[in-house]
């Protein structure tokens, strides 16, 4: 049986008591979350997984790294070293969304190594097949695309990302849509031009339940793509958007039916004014179901700063509600990320993250401020630095820079307010 299967029968699961157990919640609150489907735990039964997570309502919002080779860069070592960053920078999830090398060994060392929950967007490896057997990435069948999916799963793979809202329909309204860039995501482009050739509907979603069977074997939660996404702030929002956001309602209704976990993969670039309304339309839409968003990024002019960009779209989304952040390292549309990258990027969304975590109350995020603010009163150094969100950061600054006076750093020098201020109180 699945978590969902589990849960609905109201028996509580070994992982369902350490998940309540990490998030300082009851098991009760886990179950009846993920029986509503509001929670998900992405864990496939063929994946041991050694810190396991929950996505969902009601929990610590979750941080996702991507890793994984491109067609210039397709290093096994690099990757597994991007991995291990990673996981040590704090993601509570891995994607592998390789295209270049051996797929299937890349994927079984990610899978074989990772303390965390993987996830992969197969239709990749299914387009990739293709090419190398015939030249054409939009040659494969449908059973192509299963039997890549069934030995995925078999693998171990903890979550699919699914294009399977790319309908023929949506494809048709954005063709009407007189959108700055048309379709950004590779396995919607993938998915688009495997319609276009074949004159065909999406296997994915003509096939829907070819997929739910599969997922529900090996416990594979979904994560429904956003092929549709914007990929210009002036694109967000738009008809084709909310178009696929419906058709991918209709699919999570039918995932939990068929008692497979389900959430739902959000926009892209989206200004700050629309991010709440984004928000607000995934969880009526879906059901609630866990929104796990690309970002947002709030403006388009940052190139070599989108993880900028993207914490402060984190951080709004997941204070509206979203519940899973996808990183985005600063070298977004520029070039494969380094292992520098990917550290910067998950501890800029993992900030973006705590931030939400403060703002919704959370007990643990803000007792963990107090702390650092209680050291910082205390002039305490070594504490400061140990509490942060990089302490290997943190602490190299402090290296760099010593001041004349141990108790201060050279920002303000003898002019600290903190210890003036501290020296002023005891003559009051």
């Amino acid at each position: 049986m699945t978590q969902l299967e589990f849960a609905k029968k109201n028996i509580k699961t070994v992982l369902m008591k350490k998940i309540a157990s990490q998030e300082g919640c009851s098991e009760k609150f886990i179950l009846r979350g993920i029986k509503q489907g509001k929670i998900v735990i992405p864990a496939n039964k063929k994946h041991r997984i050694k810190k396991p997570c929950a996505i969902g309502k009601g929990l610590r919002i979750k941080v996702n790294a991507n890793i994984g080779t491109s067609t210039d860069r397709s290093q096994l070592n690099d990757e597994l070293a991007k991995l291990k960053a990673s996981i040590a920078s704090g993601a509570d999830t891995v994607m592998d969304l390789s295209v270049g090398g051996n797929l299937k060994k890349i994927r079984n060392a990610i899978l074989r190594l990772s303390e965390v929950p993987v996830g992969t967007v197969p239709i990749y490896e299914v387009a990739i097949n293709a090419q190398r057997k015939t030249g054409d990435f939009s040659s494969f069948s449908v059973d192509d695309l299963f039997n890549v999916l069934e030995n995925q799963a078999k693998e171990g793979i903890d979550f699919f990302t699914v294009h399977a809202g790319v309908t023929k329909a949506c494809l048709k309204i954005l063709k009407k849509q007189r959108r700055l860039l048309n379709m950004v995501s590779r396995g919607g482009v993938i998915m688009a031009n495997w319609m276009s050739r074949h004159k065909k509907e999406n296997p994915l979603y003509e096939y829907f339940d070819r997929l739910l069977e599969i997922a529900y074997r090996y416990d594979v939660t979904l994560s429904l793509g956003d092929g549709l996404r914007p990929g210009s702030i002036l694109d967000a929002t738009d008809q084709p958007q909310i178009a696929e956001l419906r058709v991918l309602g209709e699919l999570a209704r039918r995932s939990r039916k068929k008692n497979v976990q389900v959430m739902i993969e959000g926009p892209g670039h989206i200004p700050l004014n629309q991010i709440e309304k984004n928000i607000s339309l995934e969880k009526k839409i879906c059901g609630e179901a866990p929104f796990y968003v690309l970002g947002p990024l709030v403006t388009d002019i940052a190139p070599g700063y989108d993880h900028i960009t993207s914490a402060i779209g984190g951080a709004l989304a997941a204070s509206y509600g979203a519940d899973f952040l996808c990183y985005v390292t600063p070298s977004e549309h520029l070039r494969h990320p380094s292992i520098k990258d990917v550290k910067e990027g998950v501890i800029s969304s993992r900030i973006a993250a705590h931030a939400a975590d403060i703002a919704k109350g959370s007990k643990s995020a803000i007792a963990r401020d107090k702390e650092i603010s209680s050291a910082r009163r205390k002039r305490d150094w070594q504490e400061q630095i140990a509490k942060s969100i990089d302490p290997d950061k943190a602490r190299s600054y402090r290296l760099f820079s010593k001041p004349h006076l141990k108790d201060v750093c050279t920002m303000c020098g003898n002019y600290c307010s903190i210890k003036l201020m501290e020296e002023c109180l005891l003559r009051v």
